[in-house]
């Protein structure tokens, strides 16, 4: 059962000052770190929540299950795409999400780019690296890094707007930490080697928010913290 607004509403305002606390002692600005409410397997009234607060966007995981919602969707948000995605859905993600978190393989960019026509604005997206090493996530290799990277630049349809990980599950939170640093620093090369503007650093969720604000993250993805427990 989906919590009240104004449970909700706490919630977030508790989150965003937890942000701005921890902005602080790491000498950031609050404005750089954007949060994104998760609304998977949570009711459409979920993603309303987060606009009637005035977020700006909320993440789902599966195509499907998203674009249903989008469509019944009768207020202003930006839906993101930040689950897995199966080539063979590409098209219906394409044409309905904002910008797609979970690109992390050439196959993937070729018919994300092949579906998109030439008139239309480039669909903004996210390359996913799974900098902690985790068997259990997807994601390209930071040694695969680049080759993404440069067909993901010479696809004419997309923007990359920079990197997204999820840290590996760890009762330690330097395992996290140390994830997170690997991209913001992969990030940094990147951006060098080939001469883009990489700003986004989407990492963090509710159980390691702390450590990926410190380490540059520019959009955290929380769902627990603000909705309770998924329902499925």
């Amino acid at each position: 059962m989906l919590i009240s607004y104004p449970t909700f509403a706490e919630r977030a305002r508790a989150l965003l000052d937890r942000i701005a606390e921890l902005c602080a002692e790491c000498g950031r600005e609050p404005s750089e770190v954007n949060l994104m409410a998760v609304t998977k397997t949570h009711p459409l009234e979920a993603a309303e929540y987060a606009s009637r607060f005035g977020l700006a966007c909320v993440g789902e995981n599966r195509v499907q299950e998203g674009v249903e919602k989008i469509r019944r969707a009768d207020f202003p948000i930006r839906w993101e795409l930040i689950g897995h995605l199966q080539s063979n859905k590409a098209a219906l993600a394409a044409k309905y999400f904002a910008r797609i978190q979970s690109v992390d393989r050439a196959k993937l960019i070729a018919r994300l780019d092949a579906c998109l026509r030439e008139d239309e604005p480039a669909l903004p997206i996210l390359l996913q690296v799974n900098t902690g090493e985790d068997e259990a996530k997807f994601g390209a290799s930071v040694a695969e890094a680049p080759r993404l990277l440069e067909a993901a630049l010479a696809a004419g349809s997309l923007r990359v707007d920079g990197l997204m990980t999820i840290a590996p599950l760890a009762r330690d939170p330097e395992v996290a930490r140390r994830a997170f640093a690997c991209l913001r620093e992969l990030r940094d090369e990147l951006a060098a080697r080939f001469g883009v503007a990489l700003p986004e650093l989407s990492m963090g969720m509710t159980g390691d928010l702390p450590e990926a604000i410190r380490e540059g993250s520019t959009c955290v993805r929380v769902g627990t913290a603000l909705f309770g427990e998924r329902p499925g």
